[in-house]
């Protein structure tokens, strides 16, 4: 789908009144009419950037994945991102669907025939891909050193709780069928904690 229609994405980490987005918007909206952008959108939120949903992000990524956008711009890449990695993602997804990303204050574009915005938006990538392995890394050592230390990683074995009156019905002469009929439990769960008991 063909459109030229243009989000203008604005936020401030706070909801109390202290902080305002009018002059990201109206920096924003003076570059969108410079350069004859007339149909556009504003996207405000008034949350952290840590927050995990955002409602006015999401409507926004909503219509971009519908097509409907052309572009998106905003003050600077932090009003957009949570975080490098999520940064990342909101990126490869727009260039994934060919929306651009212009960010007014830092002189990013990364519209088609662009070579320096596709050259930052490279370097943008490469170095979320590099937090996202340094991350993987840390928890990946952090379980093996957790392990190490005796510790049992994963849900605690629910069954281990019922063992007891597994067994006890067992003891009595009950069949895996009764028992499981008895403790109102799965007959899979009974055979699991009878095999175990073994």
């Amino acid at each position: 789908m063909n459109t030229s229609k243009t989000a203008i994405y604005v936020r401030v980490s706070t909801n109390n009144g202290s902080q305002t987005t009018d002059s990201q918007l109206n920096e924003v909206k003076k570059y969108c009419e410079l350069r004859g952008w007339t149909e556009t959108e504003v996207f405000e939120d008034h949350v952290s950037g840590g927050k995990a949903s955002r409602p006015a992000l999401d409507r926004m990524v909503k219509l971009m994945r519908s097509g409907m956008l052309a572009r998106v711009v905003c003050w600077k890449l932090d009003r957009l991102g949570r975080s490098l990695t999520h940064l990342a993602l909101v990126l490869d997804e727009m260039t994934n669907l060919q929306v651009a990303l212009i960010c007014s204050s830092q002189g990013i574009d990364t519209s088609n025939g662009n070579p320096v915005g596709k050259f930052q938006l490279g370097v943008l990538m490469a170095v979320a891909e590099f937090e996202r392995a340094i991350i993987k890394e840390r928890v990946n050592a952090g379980i093996a050193a957790a392990r190490n230390r005796g510790v049992r990683l994963g849900r605690p074995a629910t069954l281990d709780k019922r063992r007891d009156e597994v067994m006890e019905l067992k003891a009595k002469g009950l069949g895996l069928r009764a028992i499981a009929r008895e403790l109102t439990m799965p007959v899979a769960s009974v055979f699991k904690v009878l095999k175990v008991a073994q």
